[in-house]
């Protein structure tokens, strides 16, 4: 059973940054695609920014140019940088690895933007 294991949500005023981790058990090369989603209170969860093993990367229209994904293969982590943080980005967020017959998710971390 592969683990992951995010870390970094807290709360933030707006505009600010935060940084999230999600550290997997397993080489995350061996994954097709790792990601970020959120899920704010009474919405569905949403793709926020994924990453295919060949290194081609995918934003959600609301978070491009704010966000970044990048990966460490030696570290087996992922990371999603998150500047200019606005209210709307309030959810929890939740790291996903999947391949074609695997789907696995963290227990999410909880980023609050509010003053």
């Amino acid at each position: 059973q592969v683990q992951l294991v995010e870390s970094g949500g807290g709360l933030v005023q707006p505009g600010g940054s935060l940084r999230l981790s999600c550290a997997s058990s397993r080489n995350i090369f061996t994954f097709d695609t790792m990601g970020w989603y959120r899920q704010a209170p009474g919405n569905q969860r949403d793709l926020v920014a994924t990453t295919i093993r060949s290194g081609r990367i995918n934003y959600a229209d609301s978070v491009k140019g704010r966000f970044t994904i990048s990966r460490d293969i030696a570290k087996n982590t992922v990371y999603l940088q998150m500047n200019s943080l606005k209210p709307e980005d309030t959810a929890v967020y939740y790291c996903n690895a999947w391949t074609i017959s695997e789907n696995y998710w963290g227990q999410g971390t909880q980023v609050t933007v509010s003053s």
